[in-house]
């Protein structure tokens, strides 16, 4: 739990009792009035929007540091934990994306005791980082496969835009495919390789 103020530590029983029933992580899923303000929470709604992309489950909290976990299960992901503030979003994904069970507790925070170190724009491009380390680390086609698709789209239109005002089929336009296509297999050879590893490590 942090060491602000903001939780409540009657809510650790209930944690408890999720984690008994079977689950790997239960986390204090903060409910509405709950963010220390407006900007911190379209913030963490969006980091959880991500985070539900990338690792193809819901994320209802990412960034909650309340949470109950069990040790044997977070010690496999201690090598990928990042210095400063985001232990709970790098485990969050990692223990989504291995495959381990997580549940969310309704949790109310209340005001914080002292003033936050974290900065919105600083912490959240780490976080965002973050995001898509993990993420790309056990599904990298989820990032891949979109950006290929941009460069194919983006390429399609400024062909159909050459073709129609100068009638040829310009350079740029290969480039684009090209690097769609480059950036595709990138993105599939990372899947096979992120596969063989996982099972490996199973």
């Amino acid at each position: 739990m942090d060491a602000d103020g903001q939780h409540d530590p009657a809510d650790i029983t209930r944690l408890l009792a999720r984690l008994e029933r079977g689950h790997d992580m239960v986390v204090g899923a903060r409910q509405q009035g709950s963010q220390a303000s407006v900007g911190r929470g379209l913030a963490n709604g969006l980091y959880n929007r991500m985070a539900s992309y990338m690792t193809g489950h819901k994320v209802e909290d990412l960034t909650s540091g309340f949470r109950a976990v069990r040790a044997d299960k977070f010690r496999e992901f201690l090598y990928l934990l990042p210095n400063g503030f985001s232990y709970p979003t790098t485990c969050t994904m990692a223990f989504f994306r291995a495959g381990y069970s997580v549940a969310y507790e309704p949790i109310h925070a209340a005001r914080r005791i002292g003033k936050s170190h974290i900065r919105l724009l600083r912490d959240g491009a780490r976080f965002f980082l973050i995001i898509f380390k993990i993420g790309t680390l056990f599904s990298p086609l989820k990032l891949f496969a979109p950006v290929a698709l941009a460069m194919f789209l983006l390429a399609t239109g400024w062909y159909g835009w050459t073709w129609w005002h100068q009638g040829r089929f310009t350079n740029m336009s290969a480039l684009l495919y090209t690097g769609c296509v480059i950036t595709f297999m990138m993105g599939l050879i990372s899947e096979q390789i992120t596969a063989l590893m996982y099972r490996k490590s199973e």
